[in-house]
C-alpha cells in the first residue's frame, strides 16, 4: 500500500491518504495512453460537415438541351457539378470519427494516467476544499497558497462555488470524480484531488 500527504487548502499538512497500488502504481505503457487520447479527441469531433451530391439535389430531370446541332457541349443536366446551383463532387458527407475502446481499456489507461501523475509527483491530495462564495480571488489565493500553477482539480462532488471561482483562471479545470479522463489528466500540468474524491475513485476503479 502507498500513500500521499493530505494538505489543507492552507497548505498545512492533515494526515495521510491510503492509495491503491492497483490504481495509483500502474505500469505505465504510452501507447495505450495516446490511444486514448486519440479516442476522447475524435469523440469530441462533430462530423456534421455535409454537402449534396448528385443523387441528392433537387431538379435537373430535364435534358437541358438536345444532344447534336446547338453548337453547345452536351448536357443531360442542368445540376451537373460543372454548372453553377449543382451538385458538389467528393465533398464532406456526415460521418462518425468516435474510436471504439473496450471498458478494461479505457479504466486501465485511466488507472496509468493517475499513476504517470503520482510517479511525477505532481498529484496532490487536499482535505476539501471550502468557499463560503463565488470570488475568484479567494481560489487565486489558495492556487497560490498551494503552488499550483495549471491544477485539474477533482472533487468528489460537484461544488458550485469553486467551479465558478476557478473557471476565469486560465489553465484551471474543476470536474468531478465520476467526469475525469485521460485527455484532461494529461493535458493539466498538476492533478489535485480532495480526499473524498480519492476514496471514491478508489472504490470505482480499485
Amino acid at each position: 500500500m502507498i500513500t500521499a500527504k493530505v494538505f489543507t487548502q492552507n497548505n498545512q499538512e492533515a494526515g495521510e491518504v491510503a492509495l491503491q497500488e492497483n490504481v495509483f502504481s500502474v505500469s505505465v505503457k504510452p501507447e495505450l495512453l495516446h490511444l486514448a487520447v486519440r479516442a476522447h479527441t475524435a469523440s469530441e469531433r462533430a462530423g456534421t460537415a455535409e454537402v449534396k451530391n448528385r443523387a441528392r439535389i433537387s431538379g435537373g430531370g430535364r435534358k437541358p438541351w438536345r444532344q447534336k446541332g446547338t453548337g453547345r457541349a452536351r448536357a443531360g443536366t442542368g445540376r451537373s457539378p460543372l454548372w453553377r446551383g449543382g451538385a458538389v463532387t467528393h465533398g464532406p458527407m456526415t460521418r462518425d470519427y468516435s474510436i471504439k475502446l473496450n471498458k478494461k481499456v479505457r479504466r486501465l489507461a485511466l488507472k496509468m494516467a493517475l499513476s504517470s501523475k503520482y510517479a511525477g509527483d505532481m498529484l496532490q491530495v487536499v482535505d476539501k476544499f471550502d468557499l463560503p462564495e463565488i470570488r475568484t480571488r479567494d481560489f487565486v489565493n489558495i492556487q497560490s497558497k498551494l503552488g499550483l500553477k495549471k491544477p485539474l482539480i477533482v472533487t468528489a462532488e460537484k461544488c458550485n462555488n469553486l467551479e465558478l471561482s476557478a473557471r476565469n483562471v486560465p489553465g484551471v479545470q474543476v470536474v468531478t470524480q465520476d467526469s475525469i479522463n485521460v485527455y484532461e489528466i494529461l493535458k493539466h500540468q498538476e492533478l489535485v484531488m480532495d480526499k473524498q474524491a480519492v476514496e471514491k475513485l478508489q472504490e470505482r476503479l480499485g
